[in-house]
């Protein structure tokens, strides 16, 4: 197996889970894998929220870890880069509104790079408009942006993931296992037993 080198974009309060499940698990495989936050260094961290489903209307937030990037935003280049991950949580609502974070996105979506995006990371992806004619997945209240930008609402149970080309989509970290081995399939990785 080639090892891959992948980007994953993070903000404060971006979901705990979600930014250190997939973090470790990738790397667990043989993949090089670089957090980085727009106004961000390596070496310093971001904040993480902890989402869980207790039986209200939407999820509850509480203050989780501090996650430490590996990578500085501002020296990345994603022509350097094989693979895209944005984990859900807060921080795609904020992070989308740096241009250079969505140029970062239309790069993948432009060169057909595998992308996966989990929870509120769909609406980096809409904001970059790059969801035009596709179908996808994320939190149920994403739903609205993903087809006011032009995608296609496909309905998945919590645990569930929708691939569609080279975007691989999930509604929240109880998913990991499913978008994490369509992610996986998409990089070409084989697990031996």
């Amino acid at each position: 197996m080639a090892t891959k080198k992948i980007l994953m974009l993070v903000g404060d309060y971006v979901e705990d889970y979600e930014v250190m499940v997939p973090f470790q698990a990738l790397q667990l495989v043989g993949h090089q894998v670089h957090a980085a936050c727009p106004g961000k260094k390596a070496g310093e961290f971001v904040r993480t929220a902890i989402h869980d489903f207790e039986g209200d209307q939407t999820y509850s937030e509480k203050r989780g870890h501090n996650f430490t990037l590996n990578a500085t935003f501002a020296d990345l280049r994603p022509e350097d880069y094989d693979a895209l991950v944005i984990p859900g949580g807060r921080a795609p609502e904020y992070i989308r509104l740096n241009e250079d974070v969505l140029a970062a996105v239309r790069h993948f979506a432009t060169a057909g790079k595998p992308i996966a995006a989990v929870c509120h990371g769909a609406q980096l992806l809409a904001a970059a408009g790059v969801l035009k004619g596709r179908q996808c997945n994320g939190y149920p209240a994403v739903a609205p942006e993903i087809r006011s930008a032009g995608g296609s609402w496909v309905e998945l149970p919590m645990d569930g993931a929708h691939t569609d080309g080279n975007l691989v989509t999930a509604p929240a970290w109880p998913a990991h296992p499913a978008w994490l081995a369509a992610f996986l399939k998409l990089l070409g990785t084989k697990i031996e037993p």
